[in-house]
């Protein structure tokens, strides 16, 4: 965990320093302060610094632990390794939403955020169709996945017939939103976000015991007194708000909440006390270290944080499944 501090003290200060006017990473640090204690020397590079560079930094952070600590909820309440942040449908969802917003016009709002409140109230909506379905047959980890597979299908089918209507520049716009990226927010964007996630990691640090608990298996947590199918549908819900959340304002982010968990266990195990927290830093480092890569390697083009994220995680994935050891999971 400390590691992971240092990786996003460095990388966020590397990170302040990339654009057209060069700033050093101890100068981009020094500016921050003299902004936190009132003492602002040069407007003009406290403007570039807090204004333009890092809310984006911060927005990964924020984005990166949400989907982190998400992906490690989602993995313990299914028990399978394959399961992440999205499991639900909840990029099916809000990519729906979103492109309803984005080439019909149809939003539950208007003004700048009609996208982003579709694409939350839409990537809701399955989440709340799996714990309907999950009342009614058991919440059972196969019946979960299932219907959220289901909802997922359905989604992605709606969002493909709206895409073939779609005009040119509409549809470029509806593949932007979809590759996922850091750099839309704005401040009040970031307080909204850091909000949900920081309550819904709250809540699931606070039901980790829980959770190590409903991994020795259903029969000896019920032993136990533990509700199982309630717990199941809590961190089901606080998943789905966490992960709508950071959708919303991101656009859709893979492979950082099915990734981090599985890293962060080869060094600490499977305790949800410690696994929370750790993949919750992690996630945050991973984030704005993919964010880095792709504003750094293709120099001055710019690749979105979601397709760097993919370029990463795949192979890391892949290694991590090869690595494994059967018993990581104890």
């Amino acid at each position: 965990m400390a590691v992971c501090v240092v990786i996003m003290i460095f990388v966020a200060g590397t990170a302040i320093t990339i654009g057209n006017f060069s700033i050093g990473i101890l100068e981009s640090y020094e500016v921050i302060w003299n902004h936190i204690t009132g003492n602002i020397i040069d407007e003009q590079l406290d403007f570039i610094v807090i204004d333009l560079r890092l809310p984006r930094i911060v927005t990964g952070i924020v984005a990166g632990a949400g989907l982190a600590v998400a992906g490690v909820a989602m993995q313990s309440i299914l028990k399978n390794p394959l399961a992440d942040p999205y499991t639900t449908g909840v990029s099916s969802g809000a990519g729906f939403g979103a492109t309803l917003a984005i080439t019909l016009g149809v939003s539950f709002s208007t003004g700048q955020y009609a996208i982003v409140i579709n694409a939350f109230l839409f990537a809701l909506v399955p989440a709340f169709v799996i714990m309907s379905v999950a009342k009614m047959k058991n919440a059972s980890p196969t019946v979960m996945i299932m219907a959220g597979v289901a909802i997922m299908y359905i989604f992605n089918a709606m969002t493909t017939v709206l895409k073939l209507w779609a005009k040119p520049d509409d549809l470029a716009g509806v593949y932007k939103w979809q590759v996922g990226t850091l750099a839309s927010t704005s401040w009040s964007d970031i307080a909204l976000i850091a909000v949900v996630v920081i309550i819904g990691i709250i809540a699931i640090q606070y039901l980790s015991r829980k959770l190590n608990v409903l991994a020795t298996g259903d029969e000896n947590a019920k032993a136990l007194g533990i509700n199982v199918d309630n717990l199941r549908i809590i961190c089901m819900l606080l998943v789905a708000c966490v992960s709508a959340t950071v959708v919303s304002f991101t656009g859709l982010i893979g492979f950082v909440g099915l990734v981090a968990p599985h890293v962060v266990r080869l060094f600490i195990g499977a305790d949800n006390r410690y696994l929370v927290p750790a993949s919750c830093l992690f996630g945050a480092a991973l984030m704005i270290s993919a964010d880095l890569i792709g504003r750094t390697i293709l120099a001055p083009t710019v690749l979105q944080v979601g397709v760097i994220t993919s370029f990463l995680g795949g192979p890391l994935f892949l290694w991590l499944i090869i690595r494994r050891k059967e018993d990581i999971w104890g």
